[in-house]
């Protein structure tokens, strides 16, 4: 791709797209169409409004919602006035919030509720470079989205946005992205132009996917997956891209959208999969192609190991599965499987234009565009993490003779048991998870003398393998059994030898999971701390 910034690319593809639809969302229960002219006049609205109020190039404008269009329209414009857009979860507690303000001087707030207000209206009394918040539903203690436009459209400062994106080079700070963190706060990730239009269109590069295209999304456009591989992608090809209502109406959602393509994380997929457990092989391939819908080309998976008997139920279905690989500071899309050669046990091969390597002890390594520009006012953290270029992921994994990747595990999630063998816990973890008896697993054992798992059954697939229900005195041998099971192929300190069972799901809001499902084990260890340790006072 010839052009240097997101921003001329929508610009192009809106002189070319017009009037068809950009953007779907549903609003007071009715679906509702942004073109591609309407949302450019928008973009240039806001970027323009914002260079009114006073703001310059560089500075740092946050948002904090829950996905919806004035979403995307408030990133592009902060990145079309040559500013870093700054997205912050919406979950996120108060607190949370301010650090995050805080420590990127954000100049400026949108968000999007009251009850996203009521967590950010005093902080412009404490946080003295936070100059206006503004809000895209109408409040009283805030000032108003469509007033805010329409100072925009008012400013007549067309020429000075063109003379910014003219300016403003790839190599520029683009948007500061702050990582969930599974521990600690969490580190800003720089992320400049180039990075973000070169994933978005290395991925287009290995898509079947242009105007004709529908994406869908729920993931948060918050986390840089849904960002760069639905948002920023679905402007690179020419996409119309429909946002899913809530996490809770996505199946629901996809009925009525019936999309050409969806990217999610193994989460959504594991309760779909595990909804028609029960039925027969044709029902469950019947039901999984009615959920997804009769257009759907192909779905994305990504932020965590998908577990392998979920991918193979879908792709049973007749499914076109492709997952992923990457992170935050690789924009994120390091590696992903092809149309023409899948391999369902992999995370797929290198981007175009992207590198990848095994160094001698395991790590991947990536360089590329794709490489972030470093951690926000962390040059120690930034030096450890980028050497003579390369990325070191804190992944360790194995390239096969085709260039597939395979994830193995975590460099610093390495346990040591007692008698000095080493474990990767995640490798442990897949291997339960092909069992459909586990939803989710966790290992235990660091300075042990074996590994135990924490568990959290899927009771529908328990009931049917064996007739028991959480109350039955025999489930715990039963779940002992096929954790052993499970294992009984790895290595003899790799086996599972006992578990704990978890009744409910780890979640976001118990603080066990980030936003984007990843386990925070110390949070999660830390609550089942007392039934962990009992195994052991136990043997």
């Amino acid at each position: 791709m010839s052009d240097r910034l997101l921003a001329t690319v929508l610009r192009r593809q809106t002189e070319r797209l017009g009037p068809r639809c950009a953007i779907r969302a549903k609003r007071r229960g009715l679906w509702h169409d942004v073109s591609w002219d309407e949302r450019l006049e928008m973009v240039r609205s806001a970027s323009a409004a914002l260079l009114a109020a006073g703001l310059k190039p560089g500075d740092r404008v946050a948002i904090l919602s829950e996905n919806r269009p004035e979403w995307v329209i408030a990133d592009l414009a902060i990145m079309g006035a040559g500013m870093v857009s700054t997205p912050l979860h919406a979950p996120l507690s108060t607190s949370a919030i301010r650090f995050q303000l805080e420590h990127s001087e954000a100049s400026w707030l949108f968000v999007s509720t009251a009850a996203q207000i009521e967590k950010v209206v005093d902080l412009p009394a404490i946080l003295p470079n936070l100059l206006g918040i503004v809000s895209f539903d109408r409040l009283d203690n805030a000032a108003d989205w469509e007033a805010f436009l329409h100072s925009g459209r008012n400013a007549g400062l067309g020429d000075r946005l063109d003379a910014i994106e003219a300016e403003t080079s790839p190599h520029d700070l683009a948007t500061i992205m702050y990582t969930s963190g599974t521990t600690g706060n969490p580190k800003g990730v720089m992320l400049t132009h180039g990075n973000l239009l070169s994933n978005a269109a290395a991925i287009a590069e290995c898509a079947d996917a242009g105007p004709d295209a529908v994406f869908f999304d729920w993931l948060p456009l918050s986390h840089i997956y849904a960002r760069t591989v639905e948002l920023y992608q679905s402007i690179v090809v020419g996409a119309t891209l429909a946002l899913a209502e809530s996490p809770e109406t996505v199946v629901a959602d996809l009925a009525e959208i019936q999309p050409t393509k969806m990217e999610s994380v193994p989460r959504f997929y594991e309760k779909v999969v595990a909804s028609v457990a029960c039925l027969s092989a044709d029902e469950r391939r019947k039901k999984l192609r009615a959920i997804f819908g009769p257009r759907l080309r192909w779905l994305g998976s990504g932020g965590a190991p998908l577990p392998p008997s979920v991918g193979q139920t879908l792709v049973d279905a007749g499914l076109r599965l492709l997952p992923g690989y990457g992170m935050t500071e690789s924009s994120p899309v390091i590696a992903i499987n092809r149309f023409e050669s899948p391999k369902h046990d992999t995370v797929g091969s290198a981007l175009p234009g992207t590198e990848l390597k095994i160094a001698a002890d395991g790590e991947v390594l990536t360089y590329g565009p794709h490489v972030m520009k470093g951690y926000w006012k962390q040059r120690d953290a930034t030096e450890h993490a980028i050497r003579d270029g390369w990325l070191h992921t804190g992944d360790l994994g194995m390239l096969d003779d085709d260039g597939h990747l395979r994830i193995t595990g975590r460099k610093k999630d390495l346990l040591v048991l007692s008698n000095g063998k080493k474990v990767s816990p995640t490798h442990v973890e897949s291997m339960l998870l092909a069992d459909p008896c586990f939803d989710q697993a966790i290992v235990y054992g660091e300075g042990r003398h074996f590994l135990c798992a924490l568990v959290v059954p899927n009771w529908n697939r328990v009931a049917a393998c064996s007739g028991l229900d959480a109350a039955s005195p025999r489930l715990h041998a039963f779940l002992v059994e096929r954790a052993w099971k499970a294992t009984e192929d790895a290595a003899p300190w790799e086996c599972i030898k006992q578990v704990v069972v978890a009744p409910e799901p780890f979640s976001v809001a118990a603080g066990e999971l980030t936003v984007s499902q990843k386990m925070r084990r110390e949070t999660i260890f830390a609550h089942w701390k007392n039934e962990l340790e009992a195994v052991y006072s136990r043997q």
